[in-house]
């Protein structure tokens, strides 16, 4: 009996994203990064809260707006401490949140992404059709990496042996989208490592 090998995987951040801005201090564009703080404003029962980023330079300093004129009692009460304490796990968590930067018109540098990918899980099933693999890399942050280079980084190949797979139709690919990817093995070479 034959069988299909269902090998599911993530892209995950190591850090949060980096952020290409003029700087008023060094007088041309710099790298801004994450601090991991948050600043808090108070204006009567109205708060504004910001996700403090800082040029790589010379430390001027980036506010990303996270909450604006917002009632305390509309944010939850865990966040709400969190923020209060400068905690880092939340400040990375909006650092590698999309959303946030393009809120606040922050041009995020692609470039310099820190990431990796991740196995998730695997199953078997029998299958009618042959030894397969379903390879699927699921891309939450939409990062712009080139097709080849998440299917080779998820099979342990170089990019042009992916290419020439490609061309051969010995890996098809069945879906494509910013942030999802499946692909479909139908010839096994002995050196794919999953």
């Amino acid at each position: 009996m034959s069988y299909l090998k269902k090998i599911e995987y993530k892209i995950i951040l190591k850090d949060s994203f980096w952020v290409i801005k003029s700087c008023p201090k060094c007088g041309r564009k710099t790298h801004f990064k994450n601090t991991k703080k948050f600043r808090i404003n108070a204006n009567g029962n109205k708060l504004d809260i910001w996700l403090i980023y800082q040029c790589a330079e010379c430390k001027h300093t980036l506010n990303l707006a996270i909450y604006e004129r917002q009632k305390v009692s509309s944010i939850p009460k865990e966040e709400y401490q969190h923020f209060l304490e400068n905690n880092e796990q939340l400040a990375e968590i909006y650092g590698k949140n999309i959303k946030l930067f393009l809120k606040n018109k922050a041009d995020i540098d692609f470039s310099k992404l820190d990431y990796d990918i991740i196995k998730l899980h695997e199953t078997i099933e029998n299958s009618e059709f042959g030894e397969q693999i379903w390879v699927t890399i699921n891309n939450p942050y939409k990062l712009k990496i080139r097709l080849e280079k998440q299917i080779a980084m998820a099979l342990g190949l170089s990019r042009s042996q992916i290419k020439s797979l490609l061309e051969k139709g010995e890996i098809k690919l069945e879906m494509e989208l910013p942030q999802f990817i499946s692909i479909r093995i139908y010839s096994l070479p002995f050196y794919i490592n999953t």
